[in-house]
């Protein structure tokens, strides 16, 4: 007897008298639908006004101070690390008296989590007392982000 598997034919002895069988999968109760060709699309879009640009993203910044044991334990480099992952723009620095200070610029959804979830924790041998924002005038996102010297 000879069975056919997803296009592969399979001899299977029997005493009864043998027979050929075709498995065919079910018929799908779902209409097939053509995809739509590249030109079929932009036939039917509407034409792109070029005198105006596409709306810009929303942008904030924002300035924070860090306190606590924010010094010598690596707080820059994980600000500037995690800012960088959210896509944020801006600055870090140490200061004298012993807080940490930051330029954040970007998303204002990103920059809301920075300061609630991120900051309060920080890097693992940090201490942080007080996080305390302020407004600021935002940066080019195209500066990155940069630690600065102590000030």
């Amino acid at each position: 007897m000879q069975f056919l598997s997803g296009g592969i034919a399979v001899n299977v002895t029997t005493t009864a008298p043998s027979r050929t069988f075709v498995w065919s999968p079910p018929r799908s109760t779902v209409p097939r639908v053509p995809k739509p060709h590249l030109a079929d699309a932009m036939a039917t879009s509407a034409p792109a006004d070029a005198s105006s640009p596409p709306a810009p993203k929303p942008r904030k910044a924002v300035r924070v101070v860090v306190k606590g044991r924010v010094t010598g334990v690596g707080f820059r480099d994980w600000t500037a690390s995690t800012a960088e992952s959210l896509g944020l723009a801006g600055w870090v620095r140490n200061r004298r008296d012993g807080s940490v200070e930051a330029l954040l610029s970007g998303d204002p959804a990103k920059i809301e989590d920075m300061i609630t979830r991120r900051f309060p924790v920080g890097p693992p041998a940090a201490t942080v007392t007080a996080v305390v924002p302020s407004p600021a005038e935002p940066v080019d996102p195209s500066a990155g982000f940069e630690i600065k010297f102590t000030v």
